[in-house]
């Protein structure tokens, strides 16, 4: 028994039909004759995974999961591929990198091999790097392995298709691959992964975890460890909460070292967070117009204003405004876009007003000037100059808050026109991202500014009334 604290073993979100019976006992015997032993979490894992019906067939035709990175995600398909292989199943097992699918060839032989089977006794395999194989003696059984492309896969016929490294799984590879199990009587495919970031090129793990949450799907399962929403990557208590093998095979030492300062990849690689990507405009026009007030917002009493200002490469300079409205959301407005030939004078004007809290100001080699501007000026405000991940954690928390329905505007066109037009662009070493236009030539600064200013205000902590008692 591990009396050690360990991470939570059961998903944070899962979808999962009724059954009562599974294939998963049998897997885990299997692998667990390896000498190895599968952790409690696989176990439930593969027991819905596996779960068949009165006529033998699979509950989940489909099944995808999600789990932060280094918890042992894939051993669950090595888990399967044994399974398979020793019961007449055939299967193609792909990975985004051959790197992955020739480690998974060598994890199967040698867990194969030291659950008793034989080599040239019980199986045989193949060892040509990207063209792995094990096929097994006595029976139908075979495994493939294969890096995947756009026409891997076509005119071979499989059982299980399994999809390792899901994040990175195209469209073009899921057209190419999707009829391999057709002719199957009994066919299954499994995806697994993490949430994919703005450098993942794959769409098709994002689009299937969204239609099985939303109830669209049939035959088709889902689990994955996650956190809601962008939140602190430092919390050990949220490490235990959405990794499963802490405890196990991984420490809070290993997790404490590998955590940076780019908050938006520690949440999606630690913490399993999900953010929208992979769209041809970030924001569309229809998402952004829902949010469109049509009279004057009632704000909080005595609001503070928050102002982010926004130095683009073409330039030009954007200053926008948010402030906390009476029901707790955030408004945003766009207030000016100037070429930065104009000066800073304007900007000044705006930070005078008394209501001003704080101004974040981005932009390499502009930001000084304005500062030493508002010293000049004897403004009083608040200055910070956001650093790369506060720019990144900025516009993710800006999209978190869009898509949660908890900002407010009043449909300015310019605004709304770099919202409808904009892309996500890397910035960071760890998976951030900032914006581009998709519009050539149009400035896309207007639309940084205001996430910058929502940023502000949405991490502003609310200042109470001292009261004094006798």
């Amino acid at each position: 028994m591990n009396d050690k604290r360990s991470g939570r073993q059961t998903p944070t979100i899962s979808v999962v039909l009724p059954y009562t019976e599974s294939k998963g006992t049998e897997a885990v015997s299997i692998y667990n004759k390896s000498g190895r032993s599968a952790q409690p979490w696989q176990e439930l894992m593969l027991e819905d995974i596996m779960a068949v019906n009165d006529e033998g067939l699979w509950v989940h035709m489909k099944y995808g999961w999600s789990i932060p990175r280094r918890n042992g995600k894939s051993e669950i398909l090595i888990m399967k591929a044994m399974w398979s292989v020793t019961h007449d199943r055939r299967v193609l097992y792909t990975a985004h990198r051959t790197t992955t699918s020739h480690n998974a060839w060598e994890k199967v032989i040698e867990r194969l091999t030291k659950a008793g089977y034989i080599e040239g006794e019980d199986f045989k395999t193949l060892k040509q790097f990207g063209l792995e194989r094990i096929e097994w003696l006595s029976g139908d059984g075979v495994i493939n392995f294969r890096t995947r492309s756009s026409k891997g896969g076509l005119g071979e016929g499989y059982d299980d298709l399994i999809i390792d490294e899901a994040q990175e799984y195209t469209a073009d590879q899921e057209s190419a691959l999707k009829y391999v199990v057709t002719d199957s009587k009994n066919p299954q495919t499994l995806m697994c992964g993490t949430p994919p970031t703005v450098v993942s090129s794959g769409t098709v793990f994002l689009s299937y975890r969204k239609e099985v949450l939303c109830g669209n799907t049939e035959d088709c399962g889902w689990a994955e460890w996650s956190v809601p929403a962008l939140t602190d990557a430092h919390d050990p208590e949220l490490w235990y909460e959405t990794n499963p093998s802490l405890g196990y095979i991984l420490s809070e030492r290993t997790i404490r070292s590998e955590l940076g300062d780019d908050q938006v990849d520690d949440n999606i690689q630690r913490l399993g967070l999900w953010l929208r990507y992979n769209q041809k405009s970030a924001i569309t026009k229809e998402e952004w117009l829902e949010f469109k007030l049509k009279i004057i917002p009632e704000l909080v009493s005595n609001a503070k204003l928050y102002f982010g200002v926004k130095y683009s490469k073409i330039g030009s300079v954007s200053l926008s405004v948010a402030v906390k409205m009476a029901d707790g959301n955030i408004f945003m407005e766009a207030i000016d876009c100037r070429p930065i030939r104009e000066g800073n004078a304007w900007i000044i004007d705006y930070l005078r007003n008394k209501n001003v809290d704080t101004v974040a100001i981005d932009g390499a080699g502009n930001q000084t000037i304005l500062i030493d501007d508002m010293k000049n000026a004897e403004v009083k405000c608040k200055s910070i100059l956001p650093k790369v991940s506060e720019v990144v954690a900025a516009n993710a928390l800006f999209e978190q808050k869009l898509f949660e329905g908890q900002l407010r505007h009043m449909g300015q066109p310019a605004l709304t026109q770099a919202a409808a037009n904009s892309e996500h662009r890397a910035i960071g070493s760890g998976g951030g991202y900032g914006y581009t236009s998709i519009l050539e030539g149009a400035d896309i600064s207007l639309l940084e500014s205001v996430s910058l200013a929502v940023w502000l205000c949405a991490n502003a902590r609310e200042r109470k009334k001292q009261e004094i008692t006798y």
